[in-house]
C-alpha cells in the first residue's frame, strides 16, 4: 500500500460542511437509522417501521378506511397497498365492511395485531418518544415546523421533477405528456 492510499484509511479532522449539506447529512442519519431500526424491528417483533406505523394507526382509530390512512400516513393509497396486503396475509389486521355503508372497507386489528400494536420496547416510536423527551418543547415545535416545509417543499420538488420528465419522454414519443393519476 502506498503512502497516498494510506492517508485516505486514517481519520482526520471532521470535514466541516456547508449548511445545507450539514443538514441533509443529519437528515440521511435519521433515513438510516429508521432503516436499520425498521429490519430489527421485522426480526424481532415481525413487522418493519411503516407496518409498525399502520398497526398503531388503525389501533388509535379502529374501523378506519384505507384512503383516510393513507392520508393520515402523507402516502399515496397505492403505496399503502402492499403494507396492508401484508398486514392481512399475517393476521394482524382484518378488512371489514363499514356499519354505516357496507360498499366500504374499513380496518380493524385482529387480536395478534393488537398484540403487535401494544409492544413499545424495542420499537422505532419508542426511540423517537425517547429523543423527545430530552428536547424542550420550544424547540419541538420548531423542529416540527421544519420537518413540515422540508416536507412540503420536497412533495413539491417530486412533482415537478416527475412532470419535467414526463414532459421530456412525451418529446420522445412525439406526444403530449400523460397526466398524472
Amino acid at each position: 500500500m502506498t503512502q497516498t492510499n494510506r492517508r485516505h484509511l486514517e481519520p482526520g479532522p471532521p470535514l466541516a460542511l456547508p449548511d445545507v449539506l450539514d443538514f441533509m447529512q443529519l437528515l440521511w442519519a435519521v433515513v438510516h437509522g429508521l432503516e436499520r431500526s425498521s429490519k430489527g424491528m421485522a426480526a424481532n417483533l415481525g413487522v418493519t417501521g411503516p407496518q409498525r406505523l399502520v398497526l398503531r394507526v388503525v389501533g388509535l382509530f379502529p374501523g378506519v378506511s384505507a384512503g383516510d390512512l393513507a392520508a393520515v400516513l402523507h402516502v399515496h393509497p397505492s403505496t399503502l397497498t402492499g403494507v396492508l396486503q401484508r398486514l392481512v396475509a399475517q393476521r394482524m389486521l382484518v378488512r371489514v365492511a363499514a356499519p354505516s355503508d357496507r360498499r366500504r372497507a374499513v380496518l380493524r386489528l385482529t387480536p395478534r395485531g393488537a398484540r403487535v400494536n401494544g409492544q413499545r420496547r424495542g420499537t422505532i416510536e419508542a426511540a423517537v418518544a425517547a429523543a423527545l423527551a430530552r428536547v424542550r418543547p420550544a424547540d419541538r415545535l420548531a423542529a416540527r415546523r421544519i420537518l413540515q416545509r422540508l416536507a412540503e417543499r420536497l412533495g413539491a420538488n417530486a412533482a415537478e421533477l416527475t412532470d419535467r420528465a414526463r414532459a421530456r419522454n412525451a418529446a420522445r414519443r412525439g406526444g403530449k405528456p400523460r397526466p398524472r393519476s
